[in-house]
């Protein structure tokens, strides 16, 4: 076939390798780009920088991860909003504010290691996964485990480690955790978690009764022993058991 290039309709057709490179060093071609960029781009502006999270980390992550990814495809139009959304079996992914909020609130930062109980779609997995060294995640529902596990595999986090199980034992095969964090609401803080938590670690966790407003607490462990701070209201799922 001779190479050539024509008009078809309104659309340039190249039928040349050389071509088709040298006019994308020109500029003629822009990669086609995350329709949802200038969204999630306005996301951290409106709901997350100005209303107080300063962590650069933080605030790269939220504009880099594709919340819509995370989401059933019913709800991708709303994924950028400032609200949670229902990602099946009875779970939400949380507001986008909140992942930001309890991300900055553990501080986290490169060589350290995070557990998650309550992987969900796997967003807040994938949020912390931008910034530290590992994550190890769990999901209580058999369906959402197997779904988050393929989905952040073929984003390429290969910085995290899911599995199915109940999350109130935590994961002492890793353990000691610098950073854990609980996106369920059980009505007290599951001892496991405390326990494998490192010195100078922080657990945040919201705690309450199931279906009311729980209270966000921040625990942070010194010299073995733990303090505890009271952070502000939140309204989580309940913590499941097997």
């Amino acid at each position: 076939m001779q190479d050539f290039l024509y008009i078809r309709g309104n659309k340039l057709v190249v039928k040349n390798l050389l071509l088709i490179q040298i006019l994308i060093m020109a500029g003629c071609f822009v990669p086609q780009t995350d329709k949802y960029e200038s969204q999630r781009q306005k996301m951290v502006e409106t709901q997350i920088r100005k209303r107080g999270i300063t962590n650069p980390e933080v605030l790269d992550a939220m504009r880099k991860v594709p919340r819509h990814l995370f989401v059933p495809k019913d709800y991708e139009n709303d994924a950028y909003n400032d609200y949670p959304l229902p990602i099946g079996y009875g779970q939400t992914i949380s507001q986008p504010f909140i992942v930001a909020y309890m991300t900055e609130a553990v501080k986290p930062a490169n060589r350290k290691n995070a557990l998650e109980i309550g992987t969900g779609s796997g967003y807040q997995a994938a949020i912390l996964a931008e910034i530290v060294d590992k994550v190890y995640t769990i999901e209580i529902v058999p369906e959402l485990a197997k779904e988050s596990a393929e989905r952040l595999k073929n984003m390429g986090y290969d910085n995290i480690v899911c599995k199915f199980g109940d999350g109130y034992q935590g994961w002492s095969e890793h353990a000691p955790f610098d950073i854990i964090v609980v996106t369920a609401a059980p009505d007290q803080i599951p001892q496991p978690l405390i326990d494998q938590l490192a010195e100078n670690g922080r657990l945040i966790i919201p705690v309450g009764s199931p279906g009311g407003v729980q209270e966000l607490i921040l625990v942070i462990k010194r010299n073995g022993k733990t303090e505890t701070r009271r952070l502000t209201f939140v309204r989580f799922v309940p913590f499941k058991r097997l």
